[in-house]
């Protein structure tokens, strides 16, 4: 028994060491631009700007194969700043900023199905089959993929109610 949990002990420590070794030997150099830009979006991963995630449209922005207006949730304010921190000019008149949105659920619709739990990113949808479902406010990045598998259009996307833990007091006009 002894030799046993001796020698798997062993070899742990000897592969663990080896990968270590090969990690730091083969590491392979990222963009840092890539790094920075990607930092700047809001990393919801929601798919909305046609890639994968925020890494690879990060990656695309910076490789000049995407604008920096790709982003629906970042808005104008994260289309500026990218802009900025590239240093191209952009006209933003045709950007549309609709402000934050979050998905709701008209419960006298649902029937149940599931289908927008499946598609959501971030698992902002609760419910169970023939059940109602339910989205979690601080959960949901506004993505609008369940809006396109409710077979009902129970789902519906609504600016991001006031309350006291997000409301902000507006600066003031200068004059």
């Amino acid at each position: 028994m002894i030799a046993a949990v001796l020698s798997l002990t062993l070899l742990g420590a000897a592969l663990g060491i080896g990968l270590g070794v090969a990690a730091r030997r083969f590491a392979v150099e990222g963009n840092p631009m890539v790094d920075e830009v990607a930092a700047l979006m809001p990393g919801s991963n929601c798919g909305q700007c046609g890639f994968p995630g925020c890494p690879g449209a990060a990656a695309a922005v910076v490789a000049g194969e995407a604008p920096p207006t790709l982003c629906p949730p970042g808005g104008k304010a994260l289309a500026a700043a990218l802009a900025e921190k590239l240093g191209i000019e952009l006209d933003l008149s045709g950007v549309v900023d609709e402000g934050p949105k979050i998905a709701l659920v008209a419960e006298e619709i649902c029937i149940g199905c599931c289908r927008c739990i499946k598609v959501c990113p971030t698992d902002a949808i609760l419910g169970a089959p023939k059940q109602i479902h339910n989205v979690i406010r601080e959960a949901c990045t506004g993505c609008g993929n369940c809006i396109e598998r409710c077979p009902t259009e129970a789902m519906s996307m609504q600016p991001v109610p006031m309350t006291l833990q997000h409301w902000v007091w507006p600066k003031p006009a200068v004059a």
